[in-house]
């Protein structure tokens, strides 16, 4: 978890090998229904076009759906999902379902400045339309009221894990690593 441009999807995947498990990211498989104009490829781009999050019936059904997958039934990481609190509740049930449980959340902090920077250079290097300034700033604010609140509910379990996300992908990625080392 964490806030845009905090380097979630990096972590991810690295984490993602180092665990052997499935990497679950909503971001990827919105943008890859987005390049194939599928019908929720078009719903999903207006919404993030705007800097807003797809509506939790859709998201909440892929995730269903992609954990239910035999790649994710010994080890997944969930990339971009829960973002809310009602998500959260819907992970619990799918989690319970499934037979399964979370085994902890990484959060990555990062100063807001930061974040509009890292966002701005990826939108330069990688043309993604969602990365205007206006939308980076809004998508931040979305994060603070929606998103930030799942922190304290992760933290109140005994899950949560929070990391500096400041630094080189490297240099994160070894605190992450750390981390996790001293909870195992």
């Amino acid at each position: 978890m964490g806030p845009p441009g905090a380097g979630k999807g990096t972590q991810a995947v690295a984490l993602a090998e180092r665990i052997n498990g499935a990497h679950v990211s909503t971001g990827d498989i919105f943008r890859a229904n987005v390049a194939q104009e599928t019908e929720l490829g078009q719903a999903a781009k207006r919404y993030m076009d705007a800097g807003e999050y797809v509506p939790d019936e859709v998201t909440n059904a892929m995730v269903a759906d992609r954990l239910a997958q035999d790649d994710a039934r010994e080890a997944f990481l969930l990339d971009g999902y829960p973002r809310t609190l009602d998500q959260v509740a819907k992970l619990d049930q799918i989690l319970a379902d499934l037979d399964s449980g979370l085994d902890g959340v990484i959060a990555l902090t990062v100063v807001e400045d930061e974040l509009i920077g890292r966002l701005l250079e990826r939108a330069k290097v990688s043309g993604r339309s969602d990365d205007t300034e206006e939308v980076i700033r809004h998508r931040q604010e979305v994060y603070r009221n929606e998103t930030e609140p799942l922190l304290a509910v992760y933290r109140d379990r005994g899950l949560l894990i929070e990391v500096d996300g400041m630094g080189s992908p490297e240099e994160v990625g070894a605190r992450i690593a750390e981390a996790l080392s001293t909870r195992a």
